[in-house]
Parts: structure tokens; sequence; C-alpha cells
């Protein structure tokens, strides 16, 4: 990454340290947001609505629109009210998989109980070369990684030779997501091309978000998608974007002010996701 030095003056330092001491942020952060912001360049902000352990308790109620994620993203995961389906955000457009496996482009004002976007611009571009297993996967993107503690964006796009995804079913009362998750669809394919769309998160998150690798797959005919299970290719481009920025929108449905979020979903996000 290219480095920036300069001359400023002791008023500025003095309120960057400022910011520093009462955000927490380190200053090179401080000063591309404001560099970003300046130039009306789009920085790597992670912008997620709700948390997964909200998920895991079964809050499905929706918490924004579609229209309204899409202001904070172009790029990015989640799902729909009800736990209706698996969302795809990819190239600024919000696609629906839904429980037999099609997908359809999300009307705007459809409503989303938890998802993550942010605006991709990759920093890194490689590929991978004969992916045998997801678990395979897992190991060739974390070479790729040079922290365990910040977010990742990951993009990428190939022929499958096989792949094996799911769709949630739309929950029917007040289920859990692990409850939900005994009914989901499970699909697989061969020879099929498409794109991964997803994200790392560092263990630290692991109450607000999914911990480790989560994407969601969508076919280029944009005909087929849901969450990844299992994959295999012989040649995977991949795309990979860091984030320090991390923006939460918290619902304030009565039933979320009044949920217990104070466990810890790992457990039951393994069941439910992996």
């Amino acid at each position: 990454m290219p480095k920036l030095q300069c001359n400023i003056s002791e008023s500025l330092w003095k309120a960057l340290e400022k910011r520093h001491k009462s955000t927490g942020e380190t200053v090179a952060q401080i000063v591309m947001k404001a560099l970003a912001d300046s130039l009306q360049i789009d920085h790597a902000t992670l912008f997620q609505v709700s948390t997964s352990g909200a998920l895991v308790e079964g809050l499905y109620e929706g918490a924004v629109s579609v229209k309204n994620l899409l202001e904070h993203g172009n790029f990015g995961l989640g799902t729909f009210e009800g736990l209706d389906g698996e969302m795809i955000v990819l190239d600024g457009k919000c696609y629906q998989a839904i429980s037999n496996g099609t997908v359809k482009v999300a009307p705007q004002n459809t409503q989303v109980p938890f998802a993550v976007v942010t605006h991709f611009q990759p920093e890194k571009t490689t590929k991978f070369m004969q992916v045998s297993s997801f678990d395979a996967l897992n190991e060739l993107l974390d070479k790729q990684r040079n922290t365990e503690n910040l977010f990742f964006a990951i993009r990428i796009h190939g022929d499958f030779e096989y792949i094996k995804f799911r769709t949630a079913c739309k929950a029917t009362g007040h289920e859990t997501l692990v409850e939900s998750a005994k009914k989901q669809a499970e699909f697989e394919l061969q020879n099929i091309r498409g794109t991964l769309v997803g994200f790392w998160t560092p263990e630290y998150a692991k109450t607000v978000n999914i911990a480790g690798y989560h994407l969601h797959f969508l076919s280029d005919d944009k005909q087929k998608g849901g969450h990844l299970l299992d994959c295999r290719a012989k040649e995977l481009n991949v795309k990979i974007e860091h984030s320090a920025d991390f923006r939460m929108a918290i619902p304030e449905t009565s039933e979320f002010l009044r949920a217990d979020l104070t466990k810890d979903p790992t457990k039951a996000l393994d069941q439910a996701e992996r």
C-alpha cells in the first residue's frame, strides 16, 4: 500500500490525537477516511444491519429496506424478512435466492433483518488453482490475509466443477435459526460459472457477525444461488479488500429490545451456517 508523508500544523496534529484518544481509531485510519470523504471516494466501510446473535434467536423482522441498504454498499450478503431466502448483493443489485434454489431481483421495498454490505474496491487480485473443497478454499484465502484482526470482503469468480449451497426457507412462527435450518433446501450443481460474494470476520466479533468465512453464490445467468456449503474448481479469480471501519444499524423493534442477546451464538451458527 502506498505511504503518504507530509507536514501538518500543530492544531491539526492535536485534533488528530484528540480523535484518536476518543474513538480508538489509529491516526492513519482517521486520515484515510478524511481524505476519502474530501475526495468523494467510497472507502472500505462495512455496514451491517442487526447482529448474528439476533438472527440466531429468531429475530427476523425487517430493520431496513433493500433500497436503504444499497445506499451503504454495492456488494454483500444477508437474508430477508422472515428468513425468506439468501441475499447476494453484487454490482449494486440485490438478488434473492429463494427456497427452490432460483433467484430473483429483490424489490426495493423488501425488508431486511440482517445484512452486511460495502462499496467493494479490491486491493489484491490473485488466482487459486485446484480448489478441492470449501476447507481448501478457506486455507488459500487465509494466506491472503495479513492479520486476524480486520474484516475482509471477498469476491471469487470462475467455473465451478461442483458446488453445494443452501437456501433458507421462510420461517413459520417464531423459530430459532437452528430450528429453521433443519428445513433448509440444499442444492448440488456441476459445471456452473458464477461468483462467490462474502466476508471474513475476526473471531473477536463472533457475537456480532459470523466469525470466519461467510460466502454466498450467484450463477452468471443470475438463475441459481444461495449460501455456500462446498465447492470444487480448477481455477478461480479472487479479489480481496480489507476494512477497518465497521458500522452497524441496530433495530429498535420491541422484539429486539426485549431479546436476550448475551449468549455466545458460535455453536448455533456452526450448525445453521456450516
